[in-house]
This record gives structure tokens, C-alpha cells and sequence, in this order.
């Protein structure tokens, strides 16, 4: 572990920052649009199991450095004004993260999430009746399950070590009193709910657990809950055939189309000793969430909540997030629910998404200045997508594969010093080398697709990419969608996300 924390970046590295900006976007393709919203047609009407954005990096919070935070958001585009039932994970659904820490495409440590909803038929007496309310709260909401909660909505987490159905499993604990279930927060219903603006964040932190992880020696946090949605884009004039300048201002160029949304985030911090092998700092790191492969509709449901279908069978994957906009921009559409429900080890099936990818010469055809790299196969997005920049974040006995790959021994850098652009910003401790909230993963993902690596290899092919700057006539080109944020638009401490907007907002 020391050995870890002494780690020296190479000279080639440290020195061009901006060729790990290439790790970013292998998978981008060319294109960029909200991170992995609504990116398959089976989970677009899905969007309880619908993973939007996956995070991983050390911690910059004051005091937390040796360890990892993990961020999993799902149930894109929340309103709000989502009520009365408001946004809540899918008590038949099994949510996961997975740690790959040695390198070959498998996952070696995985955090399954599984969720349950229980009404407490909260009444009111009307005439010589007792009339159950249609409200998830009856007053105003203070504590941990107060009596005012019309609805509980409760998870438990394990840990698998070794194959994600077939590895040994234990519960992680809360270190006040053992118990193995945890109470989520209700979303944020409304200022008046929570006694005032500040109300929420007061009653949401009394959610963020310490918890006892079985076979490591350290304790972790949890926090699971809703959130303020993190990711920035100007999604719908991208949609629109790319309906922007791309060269134009990086910062306030065009309005956040998610500023206005909530999102729901499994949070979890862990120790680096816990999720590192012995003599490998860069882990691989990915979400999912499955579901039973039957289900049939109950006809006459009962009053649980989650009564009005039976479910059966075994586990099916259904969606799948590691690296932002993958799914969305580099796989086609007819692969999109195959891509959601594969495993890493099988990305071979994909690689020629990477290596012959549509979307650089969509950006061609609409932007004739900006051309399209010559070179195929694109082996610059292979050494980005599957394997990671060799002395940044690949693993010593990698095997080709999509997730995101963070080398935990390269310090992180506080808020204050942070670079949104992460590697190519010359902050190492960005993406792609792991990512954090306020990382542009669209810029970067910008011009790496377009040939920022082949640029930045040089006439020599110093990074050994199998391209160069010839081959990429755009490949310096500044492009950008427009919106950009920095660590001072999050909070610096876990779970670094910002409270969710409340139900009471009124955006006009």
C-alpha cells in the first residue's frame, strides 16, 4: 500500500497531461449527449433501472485521501414535481457496483443493493371513517423514519467477493448498533415538508452511514438518496444534428439542459486497502442493475406497494455503465439492449464500434472543417476504450475491456486545483483516470473521438497508439458543446453531489 502512495507519474505522462484526455473518449465516438440517459430502448422505459452515471475517484474531501468514492446514478430527467409517489428504486431490481482489481475483465469485488417499500396506511378520520391518506407524507418529515412518512423505503447491501452470482456474500453493518438495513431518504418533497429551505440537507445527512465492510479492516460510508443530477450538457441542441458551435465558448456558451433535474445516487466510500489487490493500483469500475426474467401482472394487487406483478427466475442484467456515453454514441442501435446486458469480458463482440466508429464522420457531415481521423482501425480509441493510457490507468496485466480505470495511487487534487478537464487539464487525478463530478466528459470525449490522441502522440507515436497527427486533421481542435462546471459547483465532502431540488421549485 505504501508502494502505492509513492507512485511517480512518468515523465511522458506528467509532462502531456492531455493524452489521457484520450482515455476519455474511445468510447465517445465523436459525438455527446446526456451521459448514458435513456441510451437503450429496453431500459428508456425502464427508467427505475435506468444507470445515467457512474463515478469513481479518491476522495478530496479534508482528511479522506486513502480512499475511493463510488457514485451510481440512476432514474434520469426527475422532475421535482414528481409527486405524490416521487422517485424510488425498483424493489424487484438488484443494483450493483463492480471492482475489477487485477485487470482481467472480471469483477473481483461487487456491492449488490436491493431495496424495499413498506406503506404505514397513514389515516385520517373523515365523517365516522378512518380514510388512508394519498400523500408519502402527513406532515413534516424530521429524523430517520419519522411517523410523519407515509412511506419507508429501505436497502440492504452486500459484498461479493469473486463471480458476482456465485462469490461469497455477507451484509456490510452499520457500525451503531449492527443492523444490516439502512432507511433511504424520501426525495426532496418541498421546503415546507422539511421545515424550511435548509431543511433537507439537515435530514438527508442523518442518512450517511459508517459501515463495518466484512474482510476489510477500515470501515467505509454509505449513503443512498436523491440528489441534485450532476451531469452538464447542452443535450438538446446536440440531439438536433449537433445544433451548436463547436468551437465556440467552452463556458456559458449554451444552458445546462439538466440544471433543473434530480437524480437518484447509490454513494459509497470505501478504503483504497479494501479495493486494490496487493501489487495492483489501478481498479476497473462499473454499475448495473438486473432483473428477475419473469414477471407477471397480479390482477388483483394487495396493499404492499411493490404487490402489482409476481417476479421469478434468475437475475437479468439489463443495464450497464461504466465509462459516460458509450452506449449512447459509439454502439449502434440494434446492439444498445445487447451492449446493456453483456459483461466486460465479452466486449470483443463491440470492437469494431470502436474501431470503425460513425460518429466522427457524422460530425464531419455536419461540420465540413472538422475532419474525420483517417486511420482504421482506430487503434488511439482502443489503447482509450479497452485498455487505459500504459503509465496512467492501465493495469499491469490488462485485459481489453470497457469500464472506467482509476490508478489509486495518484493523489487526488482538492476542489480548488481541480481541472474540468481532468488529465488534459494537466490534473492528473481527473478523468480519465477515474472521474469526479465536475469532470466535462463531453469536451474530452469530444475531441479524443475526433483525434486528439493522434495529435498528441506526435510524428513518433510516442504513446504507441498507431496513429498520427496526420491522421487526424481536427484532431487539435478545441471543441466543445458549451457548458462547463467546476468543483465549486458540488460540495467538497461525500457524497459530493448537491442536494436535490425541491418538489416546491417553480423554474419559470
Amino acid at each position: 500500500m505504501n508502494d502505492f502512495l509513492n507512485y511517480k507519474v512518468p515523465p511522458g505522462i506528467a509532462k502531456i497531461g492531455a493524452i489521457s484526455l484520450a482515455v476519455a473518449v474511445a468510447m465517445a465516438g465523436g459525438n455527446a449527449n446526456a451521459s448514458s440517459h435513456r441510451e437503450g430502448p429496453y431500459v428508456a422505459m425502464q427508467p427505475a433501472v435506468d444507470g445515467t452515471d457512474f463515478y469513481m475517484f479518491r476522495s478530496y474531501e479534508e482528511g479522506r485521501q486513502n480512499y475511493v468514492t463510488f457514485l451510481a446514478n440512476y432514474i434520469p430527467f426527475q422532475d421535482p414535481q414528481g409527486g405524490p409517489n416521487f422517485y424510488q428504486f425498483d424493489p424487484d431490481a438488484l443494483y450493483e457496483m463492480h471492482i475489477d482489481n487485477n485487470g482481467d475483465a472480471k469483477e473481483d469485488l461487487t456491492f449488490q443493493f436491493r431495496f424495499d417499500n413498506t406503506s404505514k396506511g397513514i389515516a385520517l378520520p373523515v365523517g365516522d371513517k378512518q380514510v388512508g391518506i394519498p400523500l408519502i407524507n402527513a406532515g413534516v418529515v424530521e429524523g430517520v423514519n419519522p411517523d410523519t412518512l407515509n412511506v419507508r423505503e429501505t436497502f440492504k447491501v452486500d459484498v461479493v467477493r469473486g463471480g458476482r452470482r456465485v462469490g461469497s456474500r455477507e451484509p456490510l453493518t452499520n457500525m451503531k448498533g449492527g443492523d444490516t438495513t439502512f432507511d433511504k431518504p424520501v426525495d426532496n418533497i418541498g421546503d415546507k415538508s422539511f421545515g424550511g429551505a435548509a431543511g433537507y440537507e439537515n435530514y438527508a445527512e442523518q442518512h450517511i452511514y459508517t459501515v463495518a465492510i466484512p474482510g476489510c479492516s477500515e470501515p467505509g460510508r454509505l449513503f443512498v438518496g436523491q440528489r441534485k443530477e450532476p451531469f452538464y450538457i447542452a443535450v438538446g441542441k446536440i440531439f438536433d444534428l449537433i445544433n451548436l458551435n463547436p468551437l465556440g465558448p467552452e463556458l456559458n456558451g449554451n444552458p445546462n439542459d439538466l440544471e433543473n433535474k434530480n437524480i437518484s445516487t447509490l454513494a459509497l466510500e470505501l478504503p483504497i486497502a479494501c479495493v486494490t489487490s496487493s501489487d495492483e493500483p489501478v481498479i476497473g469500475g462499473y454499475t448495473t442493475a438486473s432483473q428477475r426474467q419473469v414477471r407477471i401482472l397480479n390482477p388483483e394487487p394487495d396493499a404492499k406497494l411493490n404487490s402489482a406483478a409476481f417476479h421469478a427466475g434468475a437475475w437479468s442484467q439489463v443495464s450497464r455503465l461504466g465509462m459516460p456515453l458509450v452506449n449512447e454514441v459509439v454502439i449502434g442501435l440494434n446492439d444498445k439492449n445487447r451492449f446493456n446486458s453483456s459483461r466486460p469480458s465479452g466486449d470483443g463482440s463491440f470492437a469494431t464500434y470502436v474501431t470503425n466508429p460513425t460518429l466522427p464522420a457524422l460530425v464531419q457531415s455536419l461540420f465540413p472543417s472538422a475532419l474525420a481521423p483517417t486511420n482504421f482501425p482506430r487503434t488511439d480509441l482502443v489503447t482509450a476504450f479497452l485498455t487505459g493510457v500504459e503509465g496512467l490507468n492501465q493495469p499491469r496485466n490488462v485485459v481489453a475491456s470497457e469500464m472506467l480505470r482509476l490508478n489509486t495511487a495518484i493523489e487526488p487534487t482538492r476542489a480548488q486545483g481541480q481541472s474540468a478537464l481532468g488529465v488534459a487539464g494537466n490534473d492528473l487525478a481527473g478523468f480519465p483516470n477515474g472521474r469526479r463530478p465536475a469532470d466535462d466528459v463531453v469536451d474530452v470525449s469530444l475531441r479524443v473521438a475526433m483525434g486528439a490522441l493522434c495529435v498528441l502522440t506526435g510524428n513518433d507515436d510516442m504513446f504507441k497508439v498507431g496513429c498520427r497527427p496526420a491522421d487526424a486533421p481536427a484532431g487539435a481542435l478545441a471543441l466543445t458543446d458549451g457548458v462547463r462546471k467546476d468543483a465549486g459547483d458540488f460540495l467538497p465532502r461525500f457524497p459530493y453531489l448537491l442536494s436535490p431540488i425541491p418538489g416546491s421549485f417553480n423554474s419559470r
